[in-house]
């Protein structure tokens, strides 16, 4: 299996045509998973923890000002226990791993997940963003990378601009500000040289900061992507791109 970037969006991106076709279209070529692990920038916790595993795994509708509908959604997707005791076997020692029984799938996970595989019929475990560290995340996603020699799809779901605090309007097509368009213009030339290095200085070398990610949580799910490539400095491919409400939904997949 490959892994994935993608960027998840809000919930009306259930009602986004163009997006969610993109989505839909992506999901289709891909191999079929036997599971899904996805790191959502919605769940920052360390150490490493690990959303519940039963079947019918509840939702987090960790959203506000929405139309009701959204609450009332639901993904009732098979166990994903041997999922989640594979990837406790995979961390090390000293860093144990913490299984969380009542933790359900945000948004950053079931959004888009129910888009790609809406059938929920494929095993889905979400683990939580331990450090917004790249290097640390790299080293994490390379201990994933075996996985995606089992079938399984590895996701890090984040925004590759998220500055929403500095938008001057909420609607889908609004235009993309300076910012937005600059980080988006040095990421998209990085990630075509397979630079994970300039990637990784994000903070001193990407145009648009800190207004792009005023908080970088929605950008560092990116590194555990790369670490789970077969080699992370290898050009990806760049799926989708483009804006949703001004924010850049670039999107890789790597081999």
């Amino acid at each position: 299996m490959p892994a994935l970037y993608i960027g998840h969006g809000a919930p009306p991106l259930l009602d986004d045509p163009l997006w969610s076709s993109q989505l839909a279209a992506w999901s289709r070529d891909l191999p079929r998973p036997t599971a899904v692990l996805i790191v959502s920038a919605h769940w920052e916790a360390a150490p490493v923890s690990l959303s519940a595993t039963s079947a019918g795994t509840p939702l987090v509708y960790d959203f506000g000002g929405f139309a009701r509908k959204y609450y009332e959604m639901t993904y009732e997707t098979p166990d994903a226990s041997a999922l989640a005791a594979r990837v406790a076997a995979m961390m090390p020692d000293t860093e144990p791993v913490h299984q969380h029984p009542s933790r359900g799938l945000d948004h950053g996970a079931w959004v888009p997940l129910k888009i790609m595989y809406p059938d929920a019929d494929i095993p889905v475990l979400q683990m939580s963003l331990p450090t917004q560290d790249p290097h640390k995340l790299l080293e994490l996603g390379r201990r994933l990378r075996p996985l995606r020699d089992e079938g399984v799809l590895v996701v890090g779901s984040g925004f590759l601009t998220h500055g929403l605090p500095f938008l001057k309007e909420f609607r889908i097509d609004a235009a993309a500000p300076g910012w937005s368009t600059e980080f988006d213009a040095w990421a998209a030339d990085a990630l075509a040289r397979g630079d994970v290095e300039e990637l990784a200085s994000y903070r001193s070398k990407a145009p648009g900061m800190p207004y792009a990610h005023p908080t970088v949580e929605h950008y560092t799910p990116l590194f555990v992507t790369l670490g789970a490539a077969s080699d992370p400095e290898a050009p990806g491919d760049q799926r989708i791109d483009g804006y949703w409400m001004g924010l850049s939904k670039r999107s890789l997949q790597v081999a």
